[in-house]
């Protein structure tokens, strides 16, 4: 695959994430109010802590990821994944930094 496919692909799918979850998360927490609680609901069955729990997981390992490569491979701008992870989510903050990442690297090796 291509640097500029795998690129166009990564942001095709994160830019579907975030309007997906803007589409089911965002209106039922407008109504709401109650961001605890939307946290929280996530955890309502062993399922849903199953996948919470994964996604947790997977921020703090791309958040350790994040600050390793600042300094070993010199990535600069990585920090904007972090508070992407939180909202709209992981999977825009992790797509952000392979894109971030893959443009840094090639740039590097030019």
């Amino acid at each position: 695959m291509s640097k500029s496919i795998f690129e166009s692909v990564i942001a095709g799918l994160s830019a579907a994430f975030a309007v997906l979850f803007a589409i089911i998360v965002v209106p039922p927490l407008l109504q709401s109010g109650d961001v605890f609680g939307a946290f929280a609901a996530g955890f309502v069955n062993p399922f849903s802590t199953g996948y919470s729990l994964d996604v947790i997981l997977c921020a703090l390992i791309l958040f350790a990821w994040i600050i390793h490569e600042r300094g070993a491979a010199g990535i600069k701008h990585g920090w904007i994944a972090i508070p992407l992870s939180f909202v709209p989510g992981v999977a825009t903050g992790f797509a952000f930094y392979l894109v971030l990442r893959s443009r840094q690297l090639a740039a590097h090796d030019r």
